[in-house]
């Protein structure tokens, strides 16, 4: 899969786009992508995906001051990329989502991003897909530009409808609410795979070896996770086979007072071969299976102890039960 920041044709035979943050790329996203790459190979174009950061909610929430009112992120950029391959996508294009972009007319966005920019030649969008400055664009309009546009830069336009799991509609707004009550069954229903944080482990104050349990933290790099608190954790990235492991996810508001966000992964059993300092610089995917409670702010260290004790051996008997069953 190919990365572009710009808009810049991915092949001189253009491409079939979706348009979309895709955050979490849940289920409903699965099936439009699956349909889009059919669409691809039936006209003998690359599949491209049209996505941007930040998301624009972001952006108007941080220009309006409310930074409350932009969503919780459900994946980091990173992840959604890595799920697009996943998913078989050509090519996708990151857009920066700025004022200049912000202000671009809808009709100015088909013309110099899909067409002279892309040169789409199928665009698929869902059900509630709007576009342009003030979000004045919609699928009508853009079915209705389509046909108008000469021969050579016609492009089809498709949408598809609700995706629905058990009489559900699937969407980033379900699955954040899932994540936000700790719900991960629901959250795994929604997105059709455990929900997982990938990166790169970092150097941190090893507090955690002072405390006894070692830990290894990931950065989230965004100020609002979706989920927070702390987790049954399966890990993969340190050995052939996965890991088990406790997490707590969050900005830690016993030792830390900034408000970074940060993934700390105590595996139950570490992998021997690894030594005391090879899991630094790894890139790790960390499964959250069970949330154990939101994260705590303990009285001191003594009291973080034996918080992280309590949680280690729930983490466990969790794993136990499920072995059991």
């Amino acid at each position: 899969m190919q990365i572009h920041r710009s808009f810049k044709p991915p092949s001189s035979v253009g491409c079939a786009l979706t348009i979309g943050n895709f955050d979490g790329v849940h289920r409903g996203h699965q099936a439009m992508l699956a349909l889009l790459i059919n669409e691809a190979r039936h006209r003998g174009v690359p599949s491209c995906v049209l996505t941007f950061e930040p998301h624009p909610r972001d952006h108007f929430a941080r220009r309006a001051g409310r930074l409350g009112e932009a969503p919780a992120r459900i994946a980091t950029l990173r992840d959604k990329l890595g799920e697009l391959q996943r998913c078989g996508i050509d090519h996708v294009v990151v857009a920066r989502f700025d004022e200049h972009f912000a202000a671009m007319s809808a009709q100015a966005f088909i013309d110099k991003v899909l067409v002279a920019g892309l040169r789409a030649r199928y665009v698929l969008v869902g059900d509630d897909f709007s576009f342009g400055q003030r979000r004045l664009g919609n699928y009508a309009m853009l079915d209705a530009a389509a046909a108008d546009r000469p021969a050579h830069e016609r492009f089809d336009v498709a949408r598809m409808m609700s995706y629905e799991v058990h009489g559900l509609r699937v969407s980033s707004s379900a699955v954040r609410q899932a994540l936000a009550e700790g719900d991960m069954a629901s959250s795994q229903a929604l997105l059709g795979r455990p929900y997982s944080i990938s990166g790169h482990v970092l150097h941190g104050r090893k507090l955690g070896r002072e405390l006894g349990f070692r830990t290894m933290n990931l950065a989230f790099r965004h100020p609002r996770p979706a989920a927070s608190g702390i987790f049954v954790v399966r890990v993969w990235g340190l050995s052939d086979a996965p890991v088990q492991g406790v997490a707590s996810l969050g900005v830690r508001p016993t030792v830390e007072d900034s408000g970074r966000v940060l993934l700390e992964v105590h595996a139950l059993d570490w992998p021997a071969a690894l030594g005391s300092e090879a899991a630094y610089g790894r890139c790790l995917r960390v499964e959250l299976l069970h949330k154990l409670h939101d994260e705590l702010k303990y009285a001191d260290l003594h009291a973080l102890r034996e918080g992280i004790a309590r949680d280690t051996a729930e983490a466990v008997a969790w794993f136990s039960r499920q072995t059991a069953v």
